[in-house]
């Protein structure tokens, strides 16, 4: 602690604001409730008196607010502080909190309570607390199954280093959001200025080189590795890190449908696509690299693998099921072991290399041409297909260091197919529920401004985002985002597992679909008109391009363009 004079009316509310600057957090976001007016009137007097402290964002839904953050800590990696209100709002935010969790994001967010409800001295909490906002056990017993911390703030004298200890545990891995349950009568109570000391990157860990040197050897000693990675990109310098160790041991790199950030260039020649399948049988070693789940169902085993595990922490404490089959584990810091691996690409059996480097550059041309070819037959198809669209979006992108968000379900696999990304922090899938899309792809663009974003979204997923709040953002923090809705006017994947079940049941008899259609939505680009938006509607091939051309000149321009495809499947 730093001793500091104290303030005139300095109380909890000061001590919070402080605290969220003494750790770095570039933004507050906050969707407003009663209790935060301490921290209202905190920021109100340093800006009017020039004292630094967050850039406070002002937004209208809870899933907003946590999805701006995340997808802000996604491209900066640091902890940002978020406010909610209350119990409700808490649990309004928890299915972005938990996404947060499963994205690796740090993030200290902080909702509130009263402790006195009327009875105590000092000012009045409001009547609202003992009606209505208070849960048995307080919100932080709420927070504790989707957060790696939860706590409560006691006393206002603790509460920076409370929020500092949060922060820490945030960012260190595996990074997530930690909770801080912060009472309303802390923050109105007197702070004596005590300010919590700035923190700093959490140092590095290290896999030693008597760790690592085995797992040299047992990769040149290999025939038929493979490297099979979820979320390698995700770590600061691991995109790169993973491409110059596949390049020094010309190892193919897979990307499973269960990978959730652009890890490796999908163009590379060593990118063998996203099936694990024809490896299970086949390969002699398996490093899995920041791998959560590589393998479905969790029992299927390769047949002869060896498998090496690198990632920093390989069990992760919030999956409740988790089967790598792993014979050694390297838990270093994932790109820096990569880089100590890379440097050990000596002394190979260059024959050997020749041909495993041949079987995968024929893999990755087979790929290629399956690719055109199935882009070819979408061009020749009647209406929109999905896969053009796809091809559309990379044409259109070239060149341009464009970011994809996705929240497709079905259309997942052709989107990360076709509109191939190849650079860091160019791709990342929403993680957790349904109605995220929208606010994480706003974070994204508020931490890269100057790239191109474009979210790729259902129309399900679409009707599940809070529309009007996150478009309030979008205009409101000049934020322009190309969506693009890839809809089929029904929940395919709901209908596709009642199909699954029941092939022949009833309703495959009466072709009664329930929990599916959603043709009676209204045109889903017009909800962005009363936004001033640029809004498209597409269900021609000839229109397509056009379309999408003139959304994205609309963005370049300072504009969120929404562009609705109705595509055939």
């Amino acid at each position: 602690m730093t001793d500091t004079t104290n303030t005139p009316g300095a109380d909890g509310g000061d001590a919070l604001v402080t605290a969220f600057n003494a750790v770095g957090a570039d933004y507050i976001f906050c969707s407003s409730g009663s209790e935060w007016a301490p921290v209202w009137e905190s920021l109100a007097r340093r800006h009017r008196d020039g004292l630094p402290c967050p850039q406070y964002l002002d937004l209208t839904h809870e899933t907003v607010a946590v999805g701006m953050a995340t997808g802000y800590g996604l491209v900066e990696r640091r902890p940002q502080g978020v406010l909610l209100h209350a119990a409700p709002g808490l649990l309004q935010g928890s299915m972005a909190v938990h996404g947060a969790l499963l994205a690796g994001v740090p993030m200290v967010v902080s909702s509130s309570e009263s402790t006195t409800y009327g009875d105590g001295p000092g000012q009045d909490p409001g009547g609202q607390w003992y009606r209505n906002l208070s849960v048995v056990g307080g919100p932080h017993q709420i927070a504790q199954p989707f957060t790696k911390w939860s706590n409560e703030a006691a006393s206002v004298h603790t509460l920076p280093t409370m929020v500092t200890r949060a922060a820490e545990l945030a960012w260190r891995a595996p990074a997530g959001p930690a909770y801080l349950n912060v009472p309303l009568e802390i923050l109105l109570e007197e702070w004596d200025g005590r300010e919590a000391k700035p923190i700093v990157r959490p140092g590095s860990t290290h896999s030693s080189p008597e760790e690592v040197d085995p797992v040299a050897q047992l990769i040149r000693e290999a025939e038929n590795p493979v490297i099979v990675t979820e979320t390698a990109g995700r770590e600061a310098g691991g995109f790169e890190a993973l491409v110059a160790f596949a390049e020094a041991w010309n190892i193919p790199v897979v990307e499973p449908d269960s990978a959730v950030c652009g890890n490796f260039p999908r163009t590379h020649p060593l990118h063998a696509g996203s099936d694990i399948g024809p490896w299970m049988d086949e390969a002699d070693l398996i490093l899995l690299v920041n791998c959560r789940a590589p393998f479905y169902p969790p029992s299927r085993r390769p047949a002869k693998a060896t498998i090496v595990v690198i990632d920093e922490v390989p069990q992760r404490p919030h999956v409740v099921y988790q089967v790598l089959f792993a014979d050694t584990y390297l838990e270093g810091n994932v790109a820096n072991t990569l880089r100590q691996l890379a440097k050990r690409a000596k002394d190979l059996d260059e024959a050997a290399v020749a041909v495993r480097r041949a079987a995968q550059e024929q893999r990755h041309a087979d790929e290629q041409a399956a690719i055109a070819a199935a882009e070819t037959k979408a061009a020749q198809a009647e209406g929109v297909d999905p896969v053009l669209v796809a091809a559309t979006l990379r044409k259109l992108l070239d060149g341009h260091g464009g970011i994809v968000v996705d929240e497709t379900i079905t259309h997942s696999r052709v989107v990360k197919r076709h509109v191939q990304t190849a650079d860091p922090d160019s791709y990342f899938y929403v993680q957790g529920g349904l109605g995220q899309g929208i606010a994480v792809a706003l974070g994204v663009k508020l931490a890269a401004r100057e790239r191109p974003v474009v979210l790729t979204i259902g129309d399900g997923a679409f009707t599940y985002n809070p529309v009007i709040p996150s478009y309030d953002a979008s205009n409101a923090y000049e934020l322009p985002l190309l969506i693009v809705v890839f809809n089929n006017r029904v929940y395919k994947s709901m209908n596709l597992n009642h199909r699954r079940f029941y092939p022949e049941g009833a309703a495959a008899d009466t072709g009664e679909w329930l929990g599916t259609d959603l043709h009676r939505l209204p045109r889903l680009a017009a909800f962005a008109e009363p936004f001033g938006m640029h809004t498209e509607t597409v269900d021609a091939q000839e229109a397509l391009a056009p379309a999408l051309e003139r959304a994205l000149k609309a963005v370049s321009e300072g504009t969120t363009a929404v562009v609705d495809v109705l595509v055939t499947r």
